[in-house]
This record gives C-alpha cells, sequence and structure tokens, in this order.
C-alpha cells in the first residue's frame, strides 16, 4: 500500500516533466480561419457547413470523412506533416487534452470570414472573434498543464495560420443579387473596408501572443466549379469575382507590412494563394492535373452546382484534377500550394518563405 501511495503522490510530478518533454520537442501550431483550413470543428456544430458524410475525406488515411473539406489532407495538415509533427486537433473534439494541447490547435469553422454577417446562412459557425475568444481558454488550459511562463513561451514560439476573405466575397457581398453589403459598398469600398477590419484581428491575434503568423490573401474565386457553373459560358473565370481577389490581395499584403512596421518585427507573412492556385489552374497540364475546371466531385455543370454528397458524380483518381469539390482545392493541388508556402520566392511569401521562417526561428532558439 506504501508503494501505491508513494505511486501515486509522484504520478502529477512524471505527468508535469512528460508535459515539460513534449513542450520542448517542437513548435505547436494554431489555426484560424474558414473551410480550407477546419479540420472538423463544423462537425460539433448545428450547421449546414458541414463535411461530415462520404465522399469527403475518402483519401484520408482512415478513409473516413473528418470535417475536412477535402478528400484527403488539407493545407494545415500538409504543412505540420511538412514540420515533422502531427496534425492539430479541432478544438471542439473531445481529444484535444493533455498532451495533445502542446500540438497547437486547430480553431478554423467553414462559412465565416472577416466580418460577422457572413455566412449568415450557415447558422452556428464559429465566427472569428470566437475563435480568438477559444485561443484565449487555450492558453488557460494549458497553463494549468506546463505554468503560465511555459504556456506563454508555447504561443509566442508557435507557427500560426490565418485563412479569411473568400467568404466575405462568395458568401456576403456576391452571395445574392443587390445583397446588403452591395449596396452600402461599391466594390473599391468594400475592399479597403475589409481589410481594415482584417487589421483588427491581426492585432488581437498579436494581443494574444502570436509571433509568427502566415496570412493567405483569397484564390482566384472566380475560377472555382461553383462560379464557373453559375457565371461562365464556357469555362472562363468570371471577371467580377477576379476583380474582387485582384483589388484584395494586395491590400491584404500592404496592411500587413504595415503591421508588421507599426510593431517594429516581421510578425506577419502575406501568402499570395491567388498566385498559387493561378499556376496550376491556367496549365493544368504542367502540374499533372486533367482539369482546372471540373470539381472531382459534384454535379451539374463543371460538377459545380450543390454538394459534394454520395449521390454527387465521384471521379476515380483525386490526383488528377485540382478541384476536390465545387470551392476547395484536391490534396494534392494543396500539397502544391504547401510546397509554395515552403519554397516561394517573394511574389508568393512576403517577406519570407516558411523553409526561411523555420531557418530563422531556429537560429533564435
Amino acid at each position: 500500500m506504501l508503494f501505491s501511495f508513494q505511486a501515486m503522490m509522484l504520478l502529477p510530478i512524471v505527468l508535469a516533466l512528460a508535459s515539460l518533454a513534449n513542450l520542448a520537442e517542437g513548435r505547436a501550431f494554431f489555426v484560424f480561419g474558414d473551410s480550407l483550413v477546419d479540420n472538423g470543428n463544423n462537425n460539433y456544430l448545428a450547421t449546414t457547413a458541414r463535411a461530415d458524410s462520404p465522399p469527403y475525406g475518402i483519401d484520408y488515411p482512415t478513409h473516413r470523412p473528418t470535417g475536412r473539406f477535402s478528400n484527403g489532407l488539407n493545407i494545415p495538415d500538409i504543412i505540420s506533416e511538412r514540420l515533422g509533427a502531427e496534425s492539430t486537433e479541432p478544438y471542439l473534439s473531445p481529444a484535444l487534452k493533455g498532451q495533445k494541447l502542446l500540438v497547437g490547435a486547430n480553431f478554423a469553422s467553414a462559412g465565416v470570414g472577416i466580418l460577422n454577417d457572413t455566412g449568415f446562412q450557415f447558422l452556428n459557425i464559429i465566427r472569428i472573434y470566437k475563435q480568438l475568444e477559444y485561443f484565449q481558454q487555450y492558453q488557460a488550459r494549458v497553463a494549468q498543464l506546463v505554468g503560465p511562463e511555459n504556456a506563454k513561451s508555447l504561443v509566442n514560439k508557435a507557427l500560426v495560420l490565418i485563412t479569411l476573405g473568400g467568404n466575405d466575397f462568395v458568401n456576403n457581398y456576391y452571395l445574392v443579387p443587390f445583397s446588403a453589403r452591395s449596396r452600402q459598398f461599391a466594390l473599391p469600398d468594400y475592399v479597403p473596408y475589409i481589410v481594415s477590419e482584417y487589421r483588427k484581428i491581426l492585432i488581437k491575434l498579436y494581443d494574444l501572443g502570436a509571433r509568427r503568423v502566415l496570412v493567405t490573401g483569397t484564390g482566384p474565386l472566380g475560377c472555382v466549379p461553383a462560379e464557373l457553373a453559375q457565371r461562365s459560358r464556357n469555362g472562363e473565370c468570371d471577371p467580377e469575382l477576379m476583380r474582387a481577389a485582384t483589388l484584395f490581395n494586395p491590400q491584404l499584403q500592404a496592411m500587413v507590412s504595415s503591421v508588421n512596421s507599426e510593431i517594429g518585427s516581421e510578425v506577419f507573412t502575406a501568402v499570395n494563394t491567388r498566385k498559387m492556385h493561378m499556376d496550376f489552374i491556367s496549365n493544368p497540364q504542367a502540374f499533372g492535373f486533367v482539369t482546372s475546371k471540373i470539381a472531382c466531385c459534384g454535379q451539374g455543370r463543371f460538377n459545380g452546382l450543390g454538394l459534394c454528397t454520395p449521390a454527387s458524380n465521384l471521379c476515380p483518381n483525386r490526383n488528377i484534377y485540382a478541384f476536390w469539390d465545387a470551392f476547395h482545392p484536391s490534396e494534392r493541388a494543396n500539397r502544391i500550394i504547401v510546397d509554395q508556402m515552403f519554397n516561394g520566392d517573394n511574389e508568393y511569401m512576403h517577406p519570407y518563405n516558411l523553409s526561411t521562417i523555420v531557418e530563422l526561428d531556429a537560429e533564435r532558439v
């Protein structure tokens, strides 16, 4: 009995030491944003924005849907893989506890945007300021596990990815003709407005301890199969949505540079996802795709109408399709995007690509 009592007394100390050892092994990774980076938070919400039924996940290691809007891995998964880390758990997942907390967390929720009124039709989603509130909760939980100073260090040294903006166009401004936001703003006025709101989000993220943040722009919104199906005669990208992306991305990069100057440190990196996508959309065959217009999973023109469901058309080989469903890249396309994040020049990643960031941060440890 004495041995059992001593073992029980030592157990919390052993667990705390194990937590600190895991903390020293690698950097945490935090993800904020929309369906392009959601690892399954919406599975736990009463919302129509979900990817929890087949054929989603058909090429995931378990071959089961996970809530990722992908046939397999999404961008955060592939970044984790490249860094030699395990994928982050959705913040709402019961599996996110104990040592798993030290890996980081994914707070993203399909359907959200920069603005609170974006994605209102999806009902119960985790809007961006709620994601940041959950980030605060997360830090309190980690502080209980490893102590406040170690928790602060974990957050300061972490890599952060935030992906917002696309839904503020396709699921807000252009959602319906004469939408409330399109009546309120002409497009050249709407873009600076949402960029200024995004700036507030980045400052809040900095205030919460983030010190190494990848900020993605929008992809080529007018080229996704959903928009081709509704707006294109012969498969050409919709010029109005392309105009929106062309206005948004340079202003986002300028804002990121401005915030870095204000802070006095290159905390934020602008990720030119529009250019990353356009490389394989404009020349799919050069990247081994047979098409960048037709989604692998869907129905109607370009397989771009409605949702990807068990009743949808499904391509047999996902590796030769740039788009998995009406809005989201295939896993293989995601791998091309992540490769540019790691290795792209200043046109793709400004001021540094992810390989350089990893090297710079290793020197500071």
